[in-house]
């Protein structure tokens, strides 16, 4: 019952993360949708940061199942497409948390939280591991730090551009990740 009620939390969090962004949502928001007391959200996370950790521990453990299901022959492009694509899916969705950089509260809240590290550098290692596999290839510019490639990849999972897209009403979803996949790996130049 406990871990249920911690599930509902979490889902509820992660839903409310995704749709209003940390500073919009609430924790009396969380507690009204899943049912429960504001004192007994907090017997479960002692935060606000706390809760938001506690969802992104969850897309991490997606993330990771999501990384470790992809083939492992695949070229490394294409792996790092299907991360890209995945993260903007769960974004389009309304399942990828929207958390400010800027918030030193909820930085420290995740950096004392020891399965979003792990998840986090985890995650980080393979998708690094792909990103100079490409660039050796000549599939990704290897002029370009691995760490500039994987940070513009990973703000994919935040990016407006896939909102925008989707509020004027002229892509389907899938439409919208491979039109901001293509200036992404293709860029914007023309032939």
């Amino acid at each position: 019952m406990l871990q249920a009620r911690e599930a509902a939390i979490v889902q509820s969090a992660t839903r409310l993360l995704a749709e209003k962004g940390f500073d919009m949502m609430t924790v009396d928001e969380v507690a009204a949708e899943v049912g429960i007391a504001k004192a007994s959200l907090y017997k479960h996370f002692s935060s606000k940061e706390d809760l938001a950790a506690a969802a992104m521990v969850q897309v991490l453990g997606q993330a990771r199942s999501f990384l470790a299901s992809l083939p492992a022959d695949a070229p490394a492009l294409e792996q790092l497409k299907a991360v890209v694509r995945w993260m903007m899916a769960l974004q389009l969705a309304g399942q990828m948390p929207s958390l400010p950089s800027q918030n030193s509260i909820l930085r420290a809240a995740l950096m004392r939280n020891k399965a979003y590290l792990d998840g986090l550098m985890e995650a980080s290692e393979r998708i690094g591991g792909w990103i100079e596999q490409a660039q050796a290839q000549g599939a990704i510019n290897a002029r370009l730090p691995p760490i500039a490639v994987l940070y513009t990849l990973y703000a994919r999972a935040c990016d407006p551009v896939l909102d925008f897209l989707k509020m004027a009403g002229q892509h389907s979803d899938s439409q919208i990740i491979e039109l901001v996949l293509s200036t992404c790996f293709d860029g914007l130049k023309g032939p």
